[in-house]
């Protein structure tokens, strides 16, 4: 796929990496459909940048712990695109630490909703674009997905199931539409860890240093204008976290 010329939706993309997903993008050709809930000062950020790089920035607000408005996501971004939508890429997402003892129903349903079922219905509002234009699907997955994260569980099942789902699709929407995700390590660490963690893990990291978003982004690209031979599969951005 050349990006030049292509209409793009992601979700999350007013902050930290769907913000630099989308940019990048932008900077590949692409006019981007930049969706964002509650961060709407960034989101219009993005859409700046995206302008910025000479390409067309639709604003799309919404709620996508809510299926029918996750459902309904492309083909508002497809409308305001003019008419065509050939990429999806979902990074809208939440990471809540809470100990296992204090996980409530509320919690969790906060966290599978938006991450998991989100992505889901999203991904569903855009097949009948992605079908006719040959699309792509990238998931933003985590490391999270292979390792277990006491503190985490509910962030930790649902980038297990973006995981699944990633395959399933794939499977899915074959041959018509690629569908694989990005597994970031540590790129962009939580905001309120400071910097003695960071430093912790960078130094406990095989290629001692923290990611940066460029990296989610250069593998976001690979798998969208890089090969057309590739879907079902999962690409970890973890410097190495995962094997050592």
């Amino acid at each position: 796929m050349d990006l030049a010329g292509r209409a793009a939706l992601v979700t999350g993309a007013g902050r930290r990496l769907g913000q630099a997903i989308a940019v990048g993008l932008a900077r590949g050709g692409c006019d981007v459909a930049v969706h964002f809930h509650r961060s709407e000062v960034g989101a219009a950020e993005t859409a700046d940048a995206v302008a910025a790089a000479g390409r067309r920035a639709a604003l799309l607000r919404g709620d996508l712990a809510d299926a029918a408005v996750a459902r309904e996501l492309a083909p508002r971004a497809a409308e305001l695109l003019g008419g065509r939508l050939d990429i999806v890429v979902s990074s809208a997402a939440v990471m809540v630490r809470q100990p296992v003892e204090e996980i409530t129903p509320q919690s969790w349903d906060e966290t599978l909703d938006l991450n998991l079922r989100g992505a889901f219905f999203v991904a569903q509002g855009a097949i009948p674009f992605l079908r006719s234009a040959h699309g792509k699907i990238v998931f933003l997955a985590d490391v999270a997905a292979f390792e277990p994260w006491p503190n985490y569980l509910p962030h930790g099942v649902s980038k297990a199931g973006i995981v699944l789902l990633t395959q399933t699709l794939a499977r899915a929407l074959a041959p018509e539409i690629a569908v694989n995700a990005v597994a970031p390590g540590p790129v962009l660490l939580p905001e309120d860890w400071d910097q003695d963690t960071h430093a912790r893990f960078a130094q406990s990291t095989p290629l001692a240093r923290l990611g940066h978003p460029d990296d989610v982004v250069a593998a976001v690209r690979f798998l969208l204008a890089g090969t057309d031979f590739v879907t079902g599969t999962t690409v970890v951005v973890d410097g190495g976290r995962l094997v050592r």
